[in-house]
């Protein structure tokens, strides 16, 4: 090799390492500019504060839910509202609202079975037969019979959607049990009673 490419060489080595450690003597502090802040810096919300702070940053978040949507895993609302007093236009209509359990299997038989009784058995007997311990062929502490719910033309042929009604509102006498029961539990027990009617 000749004595000028060496000392090219050299001088290339030189510069080049030279170039590397100036270059990395300071430590950049700033990564640049941010397409998206909120994204990359996360404002931590506690669960019960206060977010009217957040307006002034042009952040308009409450913590509820966008109307209308369904969590995952819950069940579709019941289109119907109560009725005010004096009409029945829910009522009626709430014929059209089929039970979503096509049938109970298993162990949500004897759940059905357990909610009934647990809720209702104790107006409408253990039979469905309107005869339970309230009423007890009308010697018990509730003078009104409670509607037969096997053997009763009108409760047998009675649509699973206003049964829906009855149970989540109440319905002349009884009272409302949407305290007691969630809608997956209201639609079990009635289709219990379904089933009970059919045999």
């Amino acid at each position: 090799m000749n004595k000028n490419n060496i000392n090219k060489n050299l001088l290339l080595t030189i510069a080049i390492a030279t170039i590397a450690l100036l270059s990395c003597n300071e430590v950049k502090r700033t990564p640049g500019k941010i397409y998206m802040p909120d994204m990359t810096y996360s404002r931590a919300i506690e669960s019960y504060t206060d977010l009217t702070y957040l307006k002034d940053q042009g952040i308009h978040y409450d913590a509820k839910p966008v109307v209308g949507t369904i969590a995952r895993g819950k069940e579709m609302p019941f289109p119907y509202a109560i009725d005010k007093p004096g009409d029945t236009t829910n009522y009626n209509a709430s014929k059209l609202v089929p039970n979503p359990i096509d049938s109970l299997v298993g162990r949500d038989i004897a759940e059905a079975e357990r909610l009934y009784l647990v809720n209702c058995g104790i107006c409408h007997g253990t039979k469905l037969d309107g005869n339970g311990p309230l009423y007890k062929d009308g010697n018990g502490p509730y003078a009104a019979k409670p509607a037969t719910l096997v053997g009763d033309a009108k409760y047998e042929n009675m649509p699973a959607g206003q049964m829906f009604y009855s149970i989540a509102y109440g319905k002349n006498l009884m009272g409302s049990y949407a305290s007691q029961l969630n809608k997956r539990q209201r639609w079990m027990i009635i289709k219990y009673i379904k089933n009970k009617q059919k045999k």
